[in-house]
């Protein structure tokens, strides 16, 4: 039964740019969206900034900028990450709109008729040189429990002790370095303590959706139970939620109470639903009627163990006792760490998404090891790159594609593309049928490692089975070959290609693009893949393209490496170098006489094979219409397996002088475009001509 989804991720708060957990975040929830969309289900996947708050006015305040533009500028950044890693929200909204401003002002309106707010007057830090409340980020002093200097004003992080601000001995404001004084102000409270919030939050929290899941996990629901108590006579110990902040803030203001903002964890949330109702907007949809209470809309989040206390107790209230839908599943995840240590950008542990895009890496590489290491409990994640590289190349180069680039070279060669089955080839599609529905199940239950490991496990399987049968063999001869052999080896070739393309299926919610590649320019299909369309047995193969470079140590070093400050002659170089086309500058200009000295040829490559002893070069051997084949060391072994070459055409030096090298000698020069800066922009792409070219032929 087709079912409609609500789905959003956590806000990134809009002062500074996203970092490596965002982008953890995001994937994990884009995977989870592409698989339900391909079961059939309408997802409305939506985002937003986190745009209110002290923190961005004062830093606003510091750049002399207003806070909207300090948001705007980060927010010009946000395309370049989610397109440069195929996340595809359907909208993405601000905080700081229309739409937030009603919808929080409406929710707080109708908890305080139901009779969920209150005031109260405290006693708070203030900052006499600012002359503003000083949040509890911004004041640090001596943790009172264990005495550690420079802890912040709400916990300790050396003891873990979590405590008021004026608890703090010999507190400092980090704003201006003076000592706050207390003074007085009216709050606005929403009552979490009141018995008809705890009797409902135990209920929620402990209780299933609409699809017979429980809504959180055991290792949120043990947390919950910290706050909320348990059967074993433990008694809650929530405590009434301020959600109000005293000028100057920018925020939302309060209805009716001049000089007051709600906090900003009230209207963040409520972002969620902004969002939403922008969207809904946009495509014609009621949002009253897709988010009402009795709907069977399921709402869903996706975020980080650090905000669940928000999220697991003051949002499912504030939407319940508001008279909204309540979420139905809460998806905890736990941090990234690298090489298994805390990020830290200035000791090189840390990971910039933008400079991961920049150096030229596959976003598909970690859309991959991401879900290779996630699964549906609350756990930390690590990002090693010896482990990186090993599982990108051996699983997805050297096990996945692997499996297309060796059989569909016979079948392009011998077959002319056509697929052909001898024996059961039922019982294979009833095989990749049940393997398909395990895959959908995990990736639903968001066990993506668990549904990683079982598809290369079949991609072994693929591949020991293509082994086994040596087509390579079998092709030997072929053309004087009875039928029987011919069907053979038609049938190796096309099981394998089947087993690709139900492979290729089934990692689309993971590699989005590269399966977008192999449904149109593989298969031939107009669309993007379907769960079904994995146990749909091919007929048809175009011929293999290079789908996926491997990837290079060297990347990891630029990677990773801590980022040096540049000189200004740095900067202006740099940025003289990226204007240059390919990284270099355009060559000296050069005669028709000088061009006709070299000798272009069309070139068939008639085999290509691994050089022992070597790990830049592939030896070629290659027609060039001469009666005789010649044979070229070529250094392209990082970007194509040979098994993809032979076959294809490409563009040759014919009349460079034989130059012997320690493997033999080499006739002539593969034409091959590249950048300047591999270590930075990697790839190597060989020239290959249009269809009907003839080896021979000159190129002038």
């Amino acid at each position: 039964m087709s079912r409609t989804i609500f789905v959003t991720t956590a806000l990134p708060y809009a002062n500074g740019s996203f970092h490596i957990g965002h982008i953890m975040e995001y994937i994990q929830a884009d995977i989870w969206v592409r698989s339900m969309r391909m079961a059939g289900h309408t997802v409305h996947f939506v985002g937003a900034d986190d745009a209110h708050g002290a923190p961005i006015m004062l830093k606003a305040e510091k750049e002399g900028i207003t806070p909207q533009e300090l948001v705007a500028r980060y927010a010009q950044e946000r395309p370049r990450y989610l397109n440069g890693f195929h996340i595809k929200f359907d909208h993405w909204h601000s905080t700081d709109s229309q739409e937030n401003i009603e919808l929080s002002q409406a929710i707080y309106r109708q908890l305080k008729a139901a009779g969920f707010i209150s005031t109260k007057t405290i006693e708070q830090f203030y900052d006499p040189v600012k002359s503003m409340f000083l949040p509890d980020r911004y004041i640090k002093g001596e943790c009172p429990k264990c005495h550690a200097p420079d802890q912040y004003g709400d916990s300790c992080e050396v003891c873990g002790a979590v405590y008021a601000p004026t608890d703090l001995i010999n507190p400092y404001s980090t704003l201006t370095n003076a000592t706050p004084v207390l003074k007085s102000s009216e709050h606005f409270f929403f009552n979490l303590s009141d018995q008809r919030c705890v009797e409902f939050l135990q209920e929620w929290t402990t209780g299933s959706n609409s699809q017979g899941n429980k809504r959180l996990q055991a290792e949120v629901l043990a947390k919950t139970r910290e706050w909320l108590g348990n059967d074993e006579g433990k008694e809650s110990n929530l405590n009434d939620w301020d959600i109000s902040r005293d000028e100057p803030y920018f925020g939302i203001e309060i209805p009716d109470a001049p000089g007051k903002y709600f906090y900003v964890w009230l209207d963040a949330p409520v972002g969620y639903l902004a969002s939403l109702k922008s969207y809904c907007k946009l495509q014609g949809i009621d949002f009253d009627a897709l988010l009402a209470p009795d709907s069977s809309t399921e709402q869903v989040h996706f975020i980080g163990k650090d905000i669940v206390y928000f999220h697991a107790l003051f949002w499912p209230a504030m939407l319940k006792f508001s008279g909204r839908k309540v979420p139905d599943a809460l998806n905890v995840h736990g941090f990234i760490t690298v090489s298994g240590e805390k990020m830290s950008k200035s000791r090189g542990t840390g990971i910039s998404p933008v400079k991961y895009l920049d150096i030229g890496m596959n976003a598909e590489w970690l859309r991959y090891y991401i879900a290779a290491k996630l699964n549906a409990r609350v756990e930390d994640i690590d990002f090693n790159p010896d482990d990186f590289i090993a599982r990108v190349n051996s699983d997805l180069i050297g096990k996945y594609i692997n499996i297309a680039s060796r059989a569909a070279t016979f079948i392009t060669r011998h077959f002319d593309g056509k697929l052909g089955y001898s024996g059961d080839a039922q019982a294979m599609a009833t095989e990749l049928a049940t393997l398909t529905d395990q895959v959908r199940v995990d990736f639903e239950n968001r066990e993506y490692a668990r549904a990683i490991r079982n598809l290369m496990a079949h991609a072994d399987k693929i591949n020991q089975a293509f082994d086994s049968a040596q087509p390579w063999v079998m092709a030997k001869g072929i053309s004087t070959a009875d039928e029987q052999q011919k069907l053979a080896l038609q049938d190796v070739c096309s099981r394998a290609i089947a087993g690709f393309k139900a492979l290729s299926v089934m990692l689309a919610p993971v590699l989005p693009a590269l399966a977008e590649r192999i449904a149109t320019e593989l298969f031939g299909m107009n669309r993007s893949f379907a769960w079904s369309d994995a146990a749909e047995l091919p007929d048809h193969i175009a011929p293999f393209k290079h789908l996926m470079q491997r990837v290079e140590p060297t990347m990891l070093d630029t990677l990773i490496e801590p980022d040096a400050p540049a000189a200004d002659a740095d900067v202006v170089a740099a940025a003289v170098a990226a204007a240059l086309p390919g990284g270099e500058a355009i060559a000296d200009v050069i005669t028709i006489d000088d061009f006709v000295k070299i000798d272009l040829r069309i070139a068939k490559i008639v085999n290509c094979e691994h050089v022992e002893g070597s790990s830049k070069l592939l030896r070629l051997t290659l027609d060039v219409g001469e009666g005789r084949t010649r044979n070229v060391f070529s250094g392209i072994k990082s970007a194509y397996q040979p098994e993809t070459l032979i076959g294809k055409y490409t563009v040759m030096v014919a009349n460079l002088a034989p130059r012997k090298m320690k493997f033999g000698v080499s006739e002539g020069m593969v034409l091959a475009a590249s950048d300047a800066d591999e270590k930075a922009n990697p790839g190597i792409y060989i020239l290959e001509p249009w269809e009907g070219a003839q080896p021979g032929m000159r190129v002038r």
